[in-house]
Order: structure tokens, then sequence, then C-alpha cells
């Protein structure tokens, strides 16, 4: 209890440091103790007696929030790292064919080449999409890059939204809303050529990651009677925020100057307090996460479903598993400092990836927490009653349909929830990345997988240093709650999708 009232004070304290709090007039907190708090409190009450609103308020703040960062997400790869046409490359290589083999292992579930060709694809893909880079980011380019992401992510989220809303959900036509979402990404183009700081791409990236699917969540709370007073809560935040917003500018009330704004998201980092901004920094850290995103599911799941599934409990390569076992427990226990030395080791010094590059970052913070992954998904994996796994091999099943259909559905929940917390610890790093190289400040983002790169620790930590107060008591603040944002975001998408994963098993 005393750690929690501790974080809960420093944290307000940053809070009033990055939003300039100080500076608001008395009749400001009253406006926005009634516009805001007041009705938001209410509503918390309320959830007291209707439990179920409050999980339709958090089902909506999430998919918000997740979307959000999704978008921000794709928009700094799309745009700023990769481009257009090298994403349309390897969606043709690699997304689209791994996309269909799915679609096609859904439809005929009596085919079992379809997760061979899928891990062929995989590997082979990424290297056909490499050697034929130019040319197909060439046929990318006739298209143009909002006809790229019309084919490449509004397609496809029409496609999910028509399986969704019509067969998973049963709430409608699913044919009519996949429909709907190319009518509104196209209909909304006009509106958004009058709008100078989004373009047609940053529109369409945020339909697919944002308003499509923030608008099937709403029509699938909307379909239940029951459901409808979880919207207050979201409805109450927006409404009082945008009457605190009107009434402060009608009545001149002052109100607080941020530090934390669109400006100090967008902008490089300055020696001026009032210009500095975290953009590359974050651009570095989405990044680099999303690689470790990947290595960490990809190897971590790997890894644990060997030790519980396929590892022998006997003889010499028992003896090898238990001492593998044993180990990756006492690995999740090594200061983070001793795995930048040996990223610094071994991707720099050795295998030559360069020194402060994305690639050895992600490398080096996915050793970090790939045992605590492993760990997670043993244990999610060994939660699994063997009764389910006797029931289908009883039926003829082998042991990789086992596994796919019975074993990975169940112990998703805890898998995702482990990796992505464990992903919540690698963004928040620091001394890996002082050990690799990163630089403290760079005032563009990363290019591509070998490009230098800062994050946001860093960056954070290199404005604690300065002794100007406008740095030490705003801009560093404002970095922190940038970086809770990113790490509150990616929590509650933890808890979402265990909510949902529990839910289908009940």
């Amino acid at each position: 209890m005393a750690g929690i009232v501790a974080l809960a004070v420093l944290l307000v304290y940053v809070f009033w440091d990055a939003f300039g709090l100080a500076t608001a007039e008395l009749s400001w907190y009253a406006l926005f103790a009634a516009t805001v708090v007041v009705p938001l409190a209410a509503f918390v009450l309320y959830t007291r007696r209707d439990p179920l609103a409050g999980r339709v308020a958090l089902e909506l703040v999430s998919t918000s929030l997740a979307g959000l960062l999704g978008g921000f997400g794709l928009v700094a790869v799309l745009e700023v790292i990769a481009g257009a046409g090298v994403w349309f490359a390897y969606f043709l290589t690699v997304v689209a064919p791994i996309g269909a083999l799915y679609l096609y292992g859904r439809s005929r579930p009596g085919v079992t080449w379809t997760g061979l060709a899928t891990l062929g694809v995989a590997l082979v893909g990424p290297v056909v999409g490499t050697l034929g880079l130019d040319v197909l980011a060439g046929v990318g380019a006739l298209v143009g890059d909002p006809g790229i992401y019309m084919l490449s992510l509004v397609l496809p989220a029409a496609a999910v939204a028509r399986y969704v809303v019509g067969t998973y959900l049963e709430l409608w036509n699913g044919t009519y809303a996949a429909g709907l979402v190319v009518v509104v990404a196209l209909a909304a183009i006009p509106v958004v050529d009058t709008v100078p700081a989004v373009s047609r791409s940053v529109w369409l990236i945020f339909l697919t990651t944002l308003v499509a699917p923030l608008a099937v969540i709403a029509a699938k709370n909307l379909a239940d009677r029951d459901r409808w007073p979880g919207f207050a809560g979201p409805v109450l935040f927006v409404a009082g925020v945008l009457v605190l917003v009107a009434v402060t500018d009608l009545t001149a009330i002052t109100g607080p100057s941020p530090w934390f704004d669109w400006q100090y998201v967008t902008s490089s980092p300055s020696q001026t307090a009032e210009q500095a901004g975290l953009y590359p920094a974050i651009i570095g850290s989405v990044f680099m996460i999303v690689l470790v995103a990947i290595i960490t599911l990809i190897a971590g799941v790997g890894a644990a479903l060997y030790l519980e599934e396929y590892a022998p409990s006997g003889g010499t390569a028992g003896r090898i598993a238990r001492f593998i076992r044993i180990n990756i427990s006492n690995l999740a226990g090594v200061p983070s400092v001793v795995y930048g030395i040996l990223g610094l080791a071994v991707f720099a010094n050795t295998l030559q990836l360069g020194f402060g590059t994305v690639i050895t970052a992600a490398f080096t913070l996915s050793l970090l927490i790939l045992p605590i992954v492993i760990i997670s998904a043993r244990e999610a994996i060994s939660s699994v009653p063997d009764s389910l796994r006797s029931a289908s091999y009883g039926m003829g099943a082998t042991r990789w349909q086992t596994i796919r259909n019975v074993v990975l559905p169940r112990a998703t929940p805890g898998i995702l929830t482990g990796t992505i917390l464990a992903l919540g610890r690698a963004i928040g790093e620091t001394a890996p990345l002082i050990m690799i190289g990163v630089a403290t400040t760079k005032f563009t983002p990363p290019s591509g997988l070998f490009s230098k790169m800062t994050a946001m620790p860093m960056q954070i930590f290199t404005w604690s240093s300065y002794p100007s107060t406008e740095f030490q008591h705003g801009v560093v603040a404002a970095g922190v709650v940038t970086l809770l944002i990113v790490l509150l975001t990616m929590n509650s998408i933890a808890i979402l999708l265990r909510n949902k994963f529990e839910q289908e098993e009940l």
C-alpha cells in the first residue's frame, strides 16, 4: 500500500508538470471538476452496481487507445521508415500469401499442409520480396501511396469486418459491413484533403486501425440494450472536455500551459525547451518494439511449446531439457545491463550489425525479455488440462493438431498477457541501450533496420541532465507522460485480449 501511494504521488507530480497545471486559475479547476471529474466519478460509482457498464467502457477505451497506438505505429513504419513501396513488396510476397493460407485452412479444417506452407512462405517470402523489391515497388508507385494502402489495408480490413460482423458476431449482413468500410474510406477523402496535417495515406491507416475496429465494437455493444449504459463513460468524458474547452475560450479563463502537446510529439529535440520534441525517439521506440515483439513471439512461444509438449522426460535428452528449463529461470533474474554487454559483444562486434542501430537494439532487448516470455508461455501451456489433450488424441488428432486446435487457444490469454507485459518492460529499458551505443539524442527518425536510433528513455535521460528548469520540470515530465501512455496502452491491450479469450473459453 505504501508503494502504491508513493507511486500515485509521483505520477501526480509528473502530470502536474507535464500539463503545466500550475499556470491555471482556480476557476478553471472548478470548471474542470464540474465538467469532467464529477461526471466520471458518478459513472465509476454507477459501475459498482452495473459491472457490465464498466466492462463496456473499458472495451471502448482500450480499443480507442490500441487503435491510436497502432495507427501511429503504422504511420511511423510505413510512412517514415519503410515507405509505401517497400510495404507493398512485402505485402505481396509475405502478408497476402500467409493470409490466404490462413483463410484456406479455416475454410477446410481437414487440410493439414497449410501450417507447413505458411512456414515456408514466412521463410522464403522475405527473400523473394527483397530480390524483387525494385520491381514490386515500381508497380506500387504506379498505384500511388493511397492506392497501396487501399489494396493492402482497407480491403483486408473490409474482409475482416465482413467476417466479424456477419459470421463471428452475427450482428448484420457482413457484406454490407465490408462495403461500408470501403465507402467511408473513399467518401471521407474530400474532407481529409481540407485538413493540412492529415494526408490520404494517414487517413486510410487510421481507418484500418482505429475507425473500423471502434465501429465494430460499438455496433456489438449497441446490439445489446443491457450494454448501452457503458457508453455513458466515454461520452461523458468527451463531452466534458469539449465543454471545458468551449467555456474556457468564451470566458477567457486562464487554463494550463501544457508541455505535452501536439508540437511536442511531432518535433525533433531542440536546445530550446519550448521547441523541444520527442518525435525521433517515439519512432525509434515503436520501430524497435515492433521487431522485439515479432522476435519474442516466434522464439519464445516456440521454445515454450517444445519444452512443454515435445521435450523428452528421460535419458540424456531429458536431462538436457531440464538443464535448459533451470537456466531459463535463472536468466530471467540477470540484470539488464548484462544483456547490454552481451548485445555489444555478440550483435554489435561479432555479427557487425552496428552500434546503436535498430536491429542491434531489437535483438538485445529480445534477449532481455525472452526468458520472461518463455516462462509465462510455459505456465500458460502447462495450465491446459491433460484431459483436453487426451480427448483430442482420442478423436484421432495428431500432436500438432492437438497443439494448434486445443492447447494454443486455451493458452493464448496467458501467452499474450505475459508477452505484452514483457514488451512494456523492454520499451522502458535504458541500461542495455547505453551499452550497445544507442544515441542519447537524434534529430531524425531511423530509416531502416541498420539506421542509428534513439529511444524515449534515452532522450528523457539526456534532458534530465540539462540545468534549465524548463527542461527538468517541463520537457522531462512530458517525456515521462508519453512513455507512460504507451506503456498503459500496451497493458490495457493485454487486459482486453485476456478478457476476450477467457470469455470465449467460457
